[in-house]
């Protein structure tokens, strides 16, 4: 197992929805992981193929993590939970489940002659990068498979913990397409507390993004969800926007909160208690449903682009495939490194 010098006792054995055997629950006794409970399990597969009636611009996906530490508030995943018999507000912070076997599976599933080599996203769920990855290990034989399939891919996290990987992000780079996304939605220290409690600091992901790209890995950053009344201030925005745009970020959006499902509820608990005088705005904007007014939604986007940048673009699956070899495997593609398209993953929030 991957451990990293720290002491982890089993807790118990539970048996989760969709997953045959039993997980074996443990704690670590770290600062961080305070009443956390990780639940490690054999999973039957690793990409996973988004549901065709979806926004996404791509078409598969990897999350080798269910549930996410970082407590977001808004964050549109935590209904997810629910699926595992687990509520969408605690558990999804406290109750993550580990499925040991990703790395293992996603070599398994590239090599099948059925593959077409298609772009797989990670990060689209919950982050791939949140705390339990330094102790699990799993995004290093993810990479690797990535790599040694010549398979275009990308990411999306809030964690500088990305850096670790970077000579991996490297050789992925040099036989197919990867990019990596980082959202940064406030540099308010108190916004961002109140609002992604466990994240790392947003500097440390902007200067993240200023080192992949450093490096050569086309990374960009997500102004998202931007929230009305909360981050959605120009002053704040621009600065973002400033800050990205001098390290390098190859793409630069923004997306307007929405507000799905059990989200709505808790969101809502949060204004009551945190912000109980943008109650009425938000009655007005969400009134309809999950979205704000599109004209909310335009005025979000302009105001986090870059100037004089291009519109976002999106890899689709039919862009970059992997060139398949016999017996399912890759060799390096033969286009010229500077004519790849920028992957930018983004309309997650």
């Amino acid at each position: 197992m991957r451990w990293d010098e720290l002491t982890v006792e089993e807790q118990a054995r539970r048996t989760l929805p969709g997953f045959r055997d039993p997980a074996t629950v443990r704690t670590f006794e770290a600062p961080e992981a305070m009443d956390v409970r990780f639940h490690e399990v054999q999973a039957r597969s690793a990409i996973n193929k988004v549901p065709d009636r979806s926004r996404m611009p791509f078409r598969w996906t990897i999350n080798p993590y269910r549930g996410c530490h970082h407590a977001c508030t808004y964050c549109f995943a935590r209904p997810t939970h629910t699926y595992l018999d687990m509520n969408a507000r605690r558990d999804f912070e406290r109750e993550i489940v580990v499925k040991v076997n990703a790395p293992e599976l996603v070599r398994r599933e590239l090599a099948r002659p059925s593959w077409k080599g298609e772009h797989v996203a990670m990060g689209t769920n919950t982050d791939p990068y949140q705390w339990v990855e330094g102790r699990y290990r799993l995004m290093p034989g993810i990479w690797e498979a990535m790599r040694d399939f010549a398979n275009p891919c990308s990411i999306l996290t809030k964690s500088p913990l990305l850096l670790r990987d970077r000579q991996l992000l490297e050789q992925v780079n040099a036989r197919a397409a990867v990019t990596a996304s980082f959202s940064v939605p406030t540099l308010d220290e108190k916004t961002w507390r109140a609002t992604e409690p466990h994240t790392p600091h947003p500097r440390a992901r902007l200067e993240a993004v200023a080192e992949l790209n450093r490096i050569g890995i086309p990374t960009g950053i997500l102004i998202a969800p931007l929230m009305p009344g909360v981050n959605d201030s120009p002053e704040q925005v621009e600065r973002i926007v400033q800050i990205a745009t001098d390290a390098g970020a190859v793409s630069i959006g923004g997306i307007a909160l929405h507000l799905r499902g059990e989200v709505r509820d808790i969101f809502f608990d949060w204004l009551r208690e945190s912000r109980p005088d943008l109650i009425p705005m938000y009655e007005r904007l969400y009134a309809r449903g999950a979205y704000a007014p599109k004209e909310v939604q335009e005025r979000m986007r302009r105001m986090a682009s870059a100037p004089g940048s291009p519109p976002r673009r999106f890899l689709k699956d039919r862009d970059q495939p992997a060139r398949r070899g016999r017996r399912g495997s890759s060799r390096p593609r033969e286009e010229a490194r500077g004519a790849r398209p920028v992957t930018s993953q983004g309309s997650l929030f």
